[in-house]
């Protein structure tokens, strides 16, 4: 399977980043690191740069077609820059209108405010999105990881770095179950 990985150029938190990439790895799959710029991705541990990343495909009005599922790692910046972007938010959204399953962690559930995907549905995420997730028609949950099977697509979330290994897991077994 080939599993996209959307990061803005910069901000993204390393270890939401680093540790869904070694689990997709580690399933056999194929991580691709998809962003708004060519180059390199700046990562952050909290708010000090930590390492980049080569950047493996470039958006350009791209949908969900070339990949079978979407992880989209947290960081404050990371997820805020995306949300602003016309070409990661409708990326984002045809994953939903696709039916393939997203992961998103953290921060990253605002790229799917703004894509106006979670109406409906229950997630979870960084606590501080509880209000931009109930006020997009979600219903949020203060779990370490939520699976929700409403339709079109599966979506499973977590709240923060400490529920990665519960996070990974998950979206692991919900992929592998979506193959296609």
């Amino acid at each position: 399977m080939r599993i996209a990985f959307l990061t803005a150029p910069e901000g993204v938190e390393e270890i939401e980043l680093t540790e869904p990439w070694k689990a997709v790895e580690q399933a056999g799959w194929n991580p691709q690191l998809v962003s708004t710029a060519p180059g390199r991705v700046r990562a952050y541990h909290h708010l000090d740069k930590a390492g980049t990343f080569p950047v493996d495909h470039v958006l350009a009005g791209d949908t969900s077609d070339a990949f079978d599922a979407l992880v989209l790692p947290g960081g404050v910046a990371n997820p805020d820059a995306l949300r602003m972007n016309e070409r990661a938010v409708g990326f984002a959204r045809s994953f939903f209108d696709a039916g393939k399953p997203v992961a998103a962690i953290c921060h990253a559930p605002w790229l799917l405010v703004e894509a106006d995907v979670v109406r409906g549905r229950t997630l979870t995420s960084w606590p501080s999105l509880a209000t931009d997730i109930r006020n997009a028609g979600g219903t949020w949950v203060d779990e370490s990881v939520r699976v929700c099977d409403a339709a079109p697509a599966t979506l499973v979330t977590s709240r923060k770095p400490g529920d990665l290994d519960a996070f990974c897991g998950t979206f692991v077994k919900e992929f592998a179950g979506h193959r296609p």
